[in-house]
């Protein structure tokens, strides 16, 4: 396991909860020495996880499209920042760069990024394992509406199982880890 993406919020959303899981996220990805990839904002969960793993001597890829750039929102202090033309070439570089993925809480963008991985990876064009940390039952709802799909015939069950479900960011990491090592439940500490 080489780096990691994470998906989740500009914003820091209202409950405190989901800051501590996205500084967790990222102090482990560093003890780890997991790199983040992410899309390069210095604000809200994103650029909590990013200072945290640059706080714990971790490494950290930003890829952001140059209009976000422009309008000041990428992190100033990154190990490497890629600047890109489109939301769709950031995505793209994104999971290149990565050995999986992560979803914290997050809006629009986020279930954008998500939604997107999960297509690609049904489609066979993206091959790693994908993850949400469910804290506090932020995605409850989504996953009953993926459920839903399922019994109504519009999502194979084989597909539905591409979607880890965790529920703390030592399980998120644990499955990412033995996703890519043959279903072994091996920790990445």
């Amino acid at each position: 396991m080489q780096s990691i993406v994470v998906y989740c919020g500009s914003s820091p959303g209202t409950n405190p909860l989901y800051n501590e899981v996205a500084l967790e996220l990222g102090k482990k990805m560093a003890a780890q020495g997991i790199r983040l990839i992410y899309g390069g904002g210095g604000f809200g969960l994103m650029g909590d996880v990013a200072d945290a793993v640059l706080q714990y001597g971790g490494e950290v890829t930003g890829v952001i499209p140059n209009f976000l750039a422009d309008l000041e929102v990428a992190h100033k202090t990154l190990s490497e920042l890629h600047f890109v033309e489109t939301m769709h070439e950031r995505k793209y570089k994104m999971v290149q760069l990565a050995k999986g993925v992560i979803a914290l809480p997050g809006g629009y963008g986020t279930l954008d990024e998500l939604f997107e991985i999960l297509a690609w990876r049904q489609l066979k064009i993206y091959e790693g394992p994908i993850a949400i940390i469910n804290i506090n039952g932020f995605y409850d709802l989504m996953i009953q509406q993926l459920d839903r799909m399922v019994d109504d015939g519009f999502l194979k069950p084989q597909n539905r199982e591409l979607l880890i479900v965790a529920e703390s960011v030592d399980e998120a990491l644990e499955q990412i880890s033995a996703f890519w090592n043959g279903g072994e439940m091996e920790s990445l500490e």
